[in-house]
């Protein structure tokens, strides 16, 4: 059997993308057979950790391959003996409290969790002036 170079190039992406899922759906049924185990425990914790490359989705849903680091990296610090709040605050103060899916709310995050209600707000009463002024245009029809 000959090996085809143009043929691998795009099924290696794939069958990377195929390994990572059964890996998540074997982990995903090894946490749901013992709940106390180092793997259900990696699970919560990479539940409530945000993916920093796709950061809409958490560290468990992502396949990309820092969370797969992130994954691995929470299992041994679990397994060397830190409890879940040990390496959520070690993953805090290493990447930050955006890598929290849920944020706490206090004065550092106060701008992420209310900072995108401000813009809309602040949108909503400039267009409001706007179409409050003397003046202003008027669409077609509406004279």
């Amino acid at each position: 059997m000959t090996h085809h170079p143009t043929l691998s190039r795009p099924l290696l992406p794939a069958l990377r993308r195929a390994a990572a899922a059964t890996a998540l759906c074997a982990a995903g049924l090894a946490a749901a057979a013992d709940p106390g185990s180092i793997e259900a425990r990696a699970q919560a914790v990479a539940e409530e950790l945000r993916c920093l490359v796709c950061q809409n989705e958490t560290v468990a849903g992502s396949t990309a391959p820092l969370a797969l680091d992130l994954r691995a990296q929470i299992r041994q610090q679990l397994a060397a003996g830190r409890s879940e709040r040990e390496v959520m605050d070690y993953m805090t103060a290493r990447y930050g409290d955006f890598v929290r899916y849920r944020p706490p709310v206090d004065a550092r995050t106060w701008l992420l969790w209310w900072g995108p209600f401000a813009l809309l707000a602040l949108g909503g009463l400039g267009l409001w002036r706007r179409l409050r002024q003397p003046g202003a245009p008027v669409a077609e029809g509406e004279a």
